[in-house]
């Protein structure tokens, strides 16, 4: 049970929905299905909010696999909202799996959400969920009264017939043509394949340009993700940390595909009170870590705080470039206005001349502005300079200010990009000081703006 790398053709492979009532371990069983833990998994209700869908594989059979929150026929507002959510997924899907707690028995929320499914044309498996041992084998026939079918035994947690379940799901997958193959071994290089073209130059072409979208809880970034992808993907609501994983869509752009990543809000550690919020902030600063463009939301309305500043300071140390984002711009006068802009020069100085934008995610007002300012992170981040132009560069940076203690660039090429990447060999070693000025000295002569550059000093006798 493997996972694929996400790429703009998975739209096309088939959809299997995990859904069902709160805390029966629907994001047990992904996490099972694919291997490792992609959804954050507690025991107790209401974790999971938003569809979190990943990429599976069994026997060969590549399919897309969505978990979903818990689905209740009445509830809170935020209830509604995350049944809304697993109801879009239903709709969405070519096999529905819906997921009971065999050691709890048969409920009514079990019986309502098996009504719902009996109405739809996609095939249901019906699994029926903490069947850890024989003994309780017996326990799944309470659940034939849902009338979708032969109830199959599963233990997601211990992986107790999972391969037999697995089975049953790709038997409905099979009339979907299979995806082109690229080819076992090429699958299997594919690490190896990207550090030799990091290394000795040449791109990785189907790399796709990652945006995670970050800030502090409840200022709009799940808002504003939604208005990007064009849909309501990601559970919407006034309550901080109403987003609890990472959330991410594919969305086609004029400078191609872009990965869009919704992350949870991130406070300070010392305010990070329980299990759950620790590992959304774990899986929002690995987005942060990976991602090729950072989007800092703020709330304008509050300001930049101090965990404003932090964020900043370690997307900035991630060597992520930053385009920072006030929020809710339309709620403020023309005073309050003129003080964020100099909050934003006297707290944010650090992030360069990174883009500033004064938006309102629910509206959508100036959030078109945004898509400029990616187009030139992307062409930045992709741009190929001829070896001529970063010898002149180095050159006339080196006699302006020599090396200290004799040392010398000979050469320099740029080996690869996204994100540009340059070689320098020298006669010795290098001070991380003069490697910085370097760096500095062909930011600027190349306008690269706040995209990160790699710099790899060799010595001539390596």
């Amino acid at each position: 049970m493997t996972d694929f790398t996400v790429n703009p053709d998975d739209a096309a492979l088939p959809l299997v929905a995990i859904v069902g009532r709160p805390n029966v371990g629907k994001s047990t069983l992904l996490n099972r299905v694919i291997g490792r833990r992609e959804a954050i998994v507690e025991a107790r209700p209401g974790v999971t909010r938003d569809r979190k869908e990943v990429l599976a594989e069994w026997q060969q059979r590549p399919f897309r696999l969505v978990d979903t929150g818990g689905w209740m026929a009445s509830g809170t507002a935020l209830d509604d909202k995350v049944s809304q959510q697993s109801e879009q997924a239903i709709s969405d899907a070519d096999v529905i799996v819906l997921v009971v707690d065999g050691s709890v028995g048969l409920t009514d929320d079990d019986t309502r959400v098996a009504k719902l499914l009996r109405r739809l044309d996609a095939p249901v498996i019906l699994a029926v969920n903490k069947i850890d041992d024989q003994a309780h084998d017996n326990n799944i026939w309470d659940f034939m009264s849902l009338g979708l079918g032969e109830p199959q035994p599963i233990s997601a947690l211990h992986g107790r017939l999972t391969g037999d379940f697995l089975d049953l799901v790709c038997s409905h997958l099979s009339h979907f043509p299979m995806p082109e193959a690229d080819g076992a071994d090429s699958a299997e290089a594919g690490d190896d394949h990207h550090d030799s073209l990091d290394s000795e130059g040449g791109a990785d072409e189907t790399k796709l340009f990652s945006v995670a979208i970050v800030g502090r809880p409840n200022v709009g970034k799940s808002t504003l993700f939604n208005r990007l992808i064009g849909e309501e993907r990601s559970v919407v609501h006034d309550q901080a940390g109403t987003t609890r994983d990472t959330v991410d869509t594919i969305v086609d752009t004029d400078t191609g595909p872009v990965r869009f990543i919704d992350t949870a809000g991130m406070r300070r550690q010392a305010k990070v009170d329980e299990d759950t919020e620790y590992y959304s902030v774990v899986r929002a600063l690995s987005a942060v870590d990976t991602a090729d463009v950072a989007l800092l939301v703020i709330d304008a309305t509050v300001g930049v705080t101090h965990q404003d500043q932090r964020l900043a300071e370690r997307v900035d140390a991630a060597g992520c470039p930053i385009v920072v984002l006030f929020n809710k711009w339309e709620l403020l006068d023309a005073e309050q206005r003129a003080k964020i802009k100099s909050e934003k020069e006297r707290k944010l100085h650090f992030v360069g001349d990174a883009p500033v934008l004064h938006i309102s995610a629910l509206t959508g007002k100036n959030v078109h502005r945004l898509w400029p300012a990616l187009a030139d992170s992307i062409s930045d981040y992709r741009v190929r300079v001829p070896t001529r132009k970063v010898n002149d560069i180095i050159r006339a940076a080196q006699v302006s200010q020599p090396a200290p203690h004799g040392a010398r660039v000979l050469y320099a090429t740029q080996g690869a990009t996204d994100p540009p990447t340059f070689t320098l060999f020298a006669n010795k070693t290098i001070h991380p000081t003069y490697v910085r000025y370097l760096e500095r000295s062909l930011r600027e002569g190349f306008d690269l703006g706040s995209t990160p550059i790699k710099m790899r000093v060799r010595h001539r006798a390596e």
